[in-house]
């Protein structure tokens, strides 16, 4: 007999529009800003900043993050979470400058099985800049950001098609002058993998044109006298799986997607690693 047992969701959901550690010249954590947390029984919340000045190091005009939580009302069915976080008028030691960053996830949660269907709708830069000079950041040719969902419950880390873009992604960032060890390291295309789970580092864009004095990789850029910059990091993250006999696979059933607009690791005229337009969703279902 089939299980009757009605399922039910558990939602997660944060935004935080600014986190991180400076070393110097100022050495302190950055706590949390614009900082908001979805309930696991969802709803709708959101937070908005007036300016902020992190001394002459960063800051912005105005912020706000979003989450919301709520039963698909479509005929499928299923449960849709949301995470929205917007920086506008951002300013880093005049060196990195934008109009606008929003960066935002949307998942859909099945009413049968576990592994969400998720895009990116929204996402984007405006006039970012590094020293006064134009970016141009070039995002995956689907856009917005829709990534196909894995058929029969399988993760996005072993996802052929998924795979298949990330790799393109790694050899255009290998073929780059110059590229160091660490970056090829990190930016594998292949997954983490341990008994608990498996996760994926990557991002959603695939390259940007930069500024003669600055060196891109793929979708790092690297500015001399002040650190790297990592636009559009996407961490994905599957964990908690019970093992199908049938499909003789394991069903992951929580999937994590952690998005980093802009991520900066500072080393010259400040140091410290910053994290700028952040989202991160979740979700659990039973059983």
């Amino acid at each position: 007999m089939a299980d009757s047992t009605p399922r039910t969701h558990k939602y997660h959901s944060e935004g935080t529009v600014l986190k991180g550690d400076l070393y110097h010249p100022l050495v302190q954590p950055i706590k949390p800003q614009t900082n908001v947390k979805l309930a696991e029984h969802g709803g709708y919340l959101s937070e908005h900043a007036e300016p902020y000045r992190l001394e002459g190091v960063i800051s912005f005009q105005k912020a706000y993050t979003q989450v919301a939580g709520n039963p698909n009302p479509k005929p499928e069915g299923g449960w849709t979470t949301l995470v929205t976080s917007v920086i506008e008028g951002l300013n880093v030691l005049e060196v990195v400058t934008a109009d606008r960053v929003i960066g935002q996830i949307v998942t859909l949660h099945p009413a049968e099985g576990y592994i969400p269907h998720v895009h990116f709708l929204g996402t984007r830069f405006e006039n970012l800049r590094i020293a006064g000079h134009p970016v141009t950041v070039h995002v995956h040719p689907k856009h917005p950001y829709c990534f196909e969902k894995p058929e029969n419950d399988g993760p996005y880390t072993r996802h052929t098609g998924f795979l298949d873009r990330l790799k393109n992604q790694f050899e255009l960032m290998r073929g780059s002058a110059g590229i160091t060890d660490a970056l090829l390291k990190r930016y594998s295309h292949l997954p983490a993998t341990s008994e608990k789970e498996e996760a994926i580092e990557c991002s959603l864009v695939d390259k940007v044109e930069c500024p003669s004095f600055c060196r891109c990789f793929g979708h790092v850029i690297d500015v001399p006298d002040f650190g790297k910059i990592h636009l559009g990091l996407l961490k994905i993250k599957h964990s908690n799986y019970d093992y199908d006999a049938e499909k003789k696979q394991k069903v992951w059933k929580n999937t994590e997607f952690d998005l980093t607009m802009i991520e900066l690791e500072m080393g010259c005229v400040a140091g410290g690693v910053t994290a700028l337009g952040n989202g991160v969703i979740g979700g659990t279902t039973q059983p």
